[in-house]
């Protein structure tokens, strides 16, 4: 019974899940591809990448999971496991905790899955310390673009000078309780509208781009800016579009419907916080060996 990172020798164990495995990661799933695909293999060569994958053998079954960190970000994400029809093996909690142990060592403080509401799954994620803390849902906005052409001058790439705004929109949005899982965005990235009342985050990918829009409730006209924003997205080059709807922003859903927009099965975010490490720490002072320490006198009170 061990569990070890995975290396080039158990390629025909990958070869044997690759059709029998759960993705945990969907915005990456979308845009890049099946983890354990050619794709997928090419990334763990990247030195520059922060991506982990371990195997558990035990009574000659084996277990596989992946999980991967971007450089600067607070979390880390599980990428995937498998085989998914296996998901309700014993061991299996003890795997996503060694991953969960890699995430510190990139110094993440949490760690993020993102299951369909519907997986078996769920049960070996609670053993392990996870739980829900939001909702999501993607749509497939790929069509919606067709119906009409919007102004697509109204939106343009996120500058330095935006990032303010953007997270003034973070914090008006976003629930408070959520902010040291999910961050303001710290560097320029995305799109941002005219008005700067609605923000895009966008993730490229070989197969897709995902979209995860910031937009203000009583914000007017949502319908056609969002359609702008999907007509005139930046480098599409005819890959399919997604947007991903947070339940914090389930508002969004009809005006997606009503767009024609194809919606996935509901999803569970779920976190695991691991132990915050204490940067520059400083050591405790240590009294010099010749130093005398007077004791303390507590005095009673009267009548002693």
């Amino acid at each position: 019974m061990t569990i070890r990172p995975l290396d080039l020798l158990d390629l025909p164990i990958i070869a044997r899940y690759r059709n029998d495995v759960l993705t945990l990661d969907t915005t990456r799933a979308l845009t890049r591809g099946h983890p354990l695909g050619a794709m997928g293999l090419l990334a763990y060569i990247n030195p520059a990448r922060h991506l982990y994958a371990a195997l558990r053998n035990s009574n000659g079954s084996t277990l596989l999971g992946g999980i991967i960190h971007t450089r600067g970000e607070t979390f880390a994400k599980l990428l995937y496991l498998a085989p998914s029809s296996r998901l309700d093996d014993p061991n299996l909690p003890e795997l996503i905790e060694h991953l969960a142990a890699q995430a510190g060592v990139w110094q993440a403080f949490h760690v993020i899955a993102e299951v369909d509401e519907t997986s078996d799954v769920f049960a070996a994620l609670r053993r392990s310390g996870f739980s829900v803390y939001a909702w999501q849902r993607v749509w497939d906005v790929s069509g919606i673009g067709k119906a009409g052409s919007g102004s697509g001058a109204a939106w343009r790439r996120v500058q330095s000078v935006d990032l303010p705004a953007v997270q003034s929109l973070h914090y008006q949005i976003v629930p408070q309780l959520l902010h040291p899982i999910e961050p303001a965005p710290n560097r320029p990235n995305g799109l941002i509208h005219a008005e700067r009342r609605c923000f895009a985050n966008v993730n490229y990918g070989v197969y897709g781009v995902a979209l995860t829009p910031l937009i203000l409730p009583d914000e007017n006209e949502v319908s056609e800016k969002i359609r702008s924003l999907v007509t005139h997205l930046p480098d599409r080059r005819g890959r399919s579009a997604y947007l991903n709807v947070r339940s914090y922003q389930a508002w969004l859903e009809p005006v997606l419907e009503d767009l024609g927009a194809k919606a996935a099965p509901r999803q569970a975010v779920m976190v695991k916080h691991l132990a915050r490490l204490v940067k520059e720490a400083q050591p405790a002072r240590v009294p010099p060996s010749n130093a005398r320490i007077q004791p303390s006198q507590i005095r009673g009170g009267r009548g002693e």
